[in-house]
């Protein structure tokens, strides 16, 4: 529809009724057909006050209405005039976007000032920085932290995984529990309650009671990641998103240094207790609460505990806690002993029936509903998935135990010598456009291989003069690689997936990050300590060695797996260029993606 046939038929209709036209007009507007993403110039804002929720949800009588949109049309980021150039949490924080299938919902009388919008921005950027600052500052913590509560090697792999494991299984339901109960009251309750199990986990004084807290941890942390960003424009969302985390590394890792210099590592959670509980608060004050939809299932009591899949997401848990502890065990018990086999099995068996589970159960209450294993390069994706958190772990907790209890280096010394790795990672984040003008395989594939090499040259870093002849080199090269495969292959499964799934695919993307790195940590330490105990004990190289073999191994069947099963899927597939159908005409959103406008059926993107 142009602006012309769009002539409002009196000032008295609403923007309302245009947006969600529940009344009848004596003459209403032209109707376009359902499913059609609506151009900028056909939305063209009332006032240029018009906030991001007004923008959305107009709640104000205009005298000049935009065209009418028939119910459930989703209007993308650019003909909605957000607050930024990228769809941000704060502009897809609820869940208000319809689908033909399902009612609108909108915040009644809602509206955010720029400063506010700014404020819970930052907010929800904690959520990845809060995940990368949970890990690095207990790395620059672990060696003390181990000679004081006795813990050993093997052991020590346990306060890093359990947290990694509890909080990629959760986060399999963490969208659907915001769902359910209130996204606000789910983000909330995720940070007080890491606040307050991080206060409890600085006054332990048992290891086994540090892991168990840890793991409550991770399942806390998982209630606050709700929201992924749409894949229409989404590269500098996701560009934010990277560099809260790689700044949540390095900060750690400094944070934790300073605490163990000068106080104890007991500070480490303190610290975090301190960080979490205010920005519960905070969150507690600006968050709007989102309204109950007025049409539609609405789930009560016993019925919304029950859609929530907490059989599979147990079994898995459960299943993946059996097979880290396999792993670990396997150095120290040897790998036929009845203590790796019997686990070992049984988290095979255990991951088989959840899968089956997740095959017989409804897909809306499914953790990983089985069919999205079919969409395109989805399996490949998740593959590649498993890699970068499972590098950057690997190399923060490897060379800071050599660097303190080989080398001798203070607390503070270490974390500076770590700040190649997250200087370089927040420069590679913003990296998201490139895939505009190149495939995400072949970025990808990039990462990949200059990652290999990274591995390549520390393998030859067997002492600390090596430092900048190897470690530099390696940590530059290995974090560009690793960034890139992040941030690219977010990217590329956002465009391979349908929008209305987007908070699953996030879910599963995330728990993929975290659980390469919880089990890829595992079989590190598992190679380290295994090949330790034969070529020269803790203290040599070798093991440290081996471990990156193993990488290289793993990362080249990874690249050659892109190589062979990663389709590049034409522009039409993906979203980029204009779909052509006869006597069809189509409107264009922000990522220039066309939605075909079909007389008399829904709109095709």
């Amino acid at each position: 529809m142009t602006p012309a046939k769009s002539t409002p038929l009196s000032p008295a209709e609403t923007v309302v009724d245009n947006y969600f036209p529940l009344t009848a007009s004596p003459a209403p507007f032209p109707k376009a057909p359902m499913g059609v993403m609506m151009s900028p110039a056909q939305l063209t804002p009332f006032s240029p006050a018009e906030t991001v929720v007004d923008s959305y949800f107009p709640l104000t009588a205009s005298p000049a209405p935009f065209p009418k949109a028939p119910m459930g049309v989703m209007m993308s980021p650019a003909q909605l005039t957000p607050f930024s150039p990228a769809e941000t949490l704060v502009d897809g924080y609820f869940p208000f976007t319809a689908s033909p299938d399902s009612p609108s919902k909108a915040p009644i009388g809602v509206t955010l000032s720029p400063a506010r919008k700014y404020v819970l921005f930052s907010i929800f950027c904690l959520a990845p920085f809060l995940d990368a600052f949970n890990n690095s500052v207990l790395i620059s913590a672990m060696p003390s932290l181990i000679i004081d509560l006795e813990i050993t090697e093997g052991q020590s792999t346990w306060i890093m995984s359990v947290f990694q494991l509890t909080f990629a299984s959760f986060l399999l339901v963490s969208g659907r529990i915001s769902d359910v109960y209130n996204p606000k009251f789910a983000f909330i309750i995720g940070v007080g309650s890491l606040g307050v199990i991080s206060l409890g986990a600085g006054f332990a004084s048992d290891k086994i009671l540090l892991i168990v807290l840890r793991a409550f941890s991770g399942i806390a942390l998982s209630l606050i990641i709700k929201i992924f960003p749409e894949p229409v424009a989404q590269a500098r969302a996701l560009s934010a998103f990277g560099g809260s985390g790689s700044v949540g590394n390095i900060l750690g890792l400094f944070v934790g240094a300073i605490f163990i210099q000068y106080a104890s590592w007991h500070w480490t959670f303190w610290f975090l207790a301190l960080l979490t509980v205010p920005i519960a608060f905070i969150g507690w004050l600006l968050i709007p609460r989102e309204k109950a939809p007025s049409e539609g299932p609405k789930l009560k009591g016993l019925a919304k505990f029950l859609s929530l899949d907490l059989v599979g997401v147990s079994t898995l848990t459960v299943a993946l806690v059996l097979l880290i502890f396999s792993l670990t065990s396997g150095s120290s018990s040897g790998w036929a002993s009845p203590l790796v086999l019997v686990p070992l099995i049984i988290s095979i068996i255990m991951i088989v029936s959840f899968f089956l589970w997740e095959k017989r159960i409804p897909v809306e209450t499914a953790a990983i509903p089985p069919h999205t294993w079919f969409y395109p390069n989805f399996a490949v994706l998740i593959s590649i998935a498993l890699m970068p958190y499972f590098w950057w772990t690997t190399m923060f907790t490897m060379y800071t135990t050599l660097w303190q209890e080989v080398y001798g280096w203070s607390a503070m010394m270490t974390a500076a010598h770590m700040i190649p790795i997250g200087g370089l990672a927040f420069i590679v984040s913003m990296t998201g456009g490139f895939s505009r003008l190149i495939s995400p395989k072949w970025i990808i594939l990039t990462g990949q291989v200059l990652t290999i090499i990274a591995c390549l040259l520390l393998s030859f870093a067997t002492g600390p003069e090596k430092y900048f002849q190897f470690v530099i080199p390696g940590f530059i090269l290995g974090t560009s690689g690793c960034q890139l495969m992040y941030t690219h292959t977010n990217i590329a499964i956002f465009k391979a997936t349908p929008p209305a799934v987007a908070g699953t695919i996030g879910a599963i993307f995330n728990g993929a990050l975290q659980l390469g790195s919880a089990i890829g940590l595992a079989a590190s330490s598992s190679i380290e300590t295994s090949v330790e105990a034969k070529h020269g004990g803790f203290d040599k190289y070798y093991g440290r060695a081996a471990v990156f073999y193993f990488l290289m191994g793993v990362l080249s069947l990874q690249a050659l797996g892109v190589l062979i099963f990663y389709r590049v899927l034409p522009a039409e597939s993906i979203d980029l260029e204009p779909k052509t159908v006869s006597g069809a005409s189509s409107t264009e959103n922000i990522a220039g993606e066309k939605c075909t406008e079909v007389q008399g059926k829904k709109g095709i993107c």
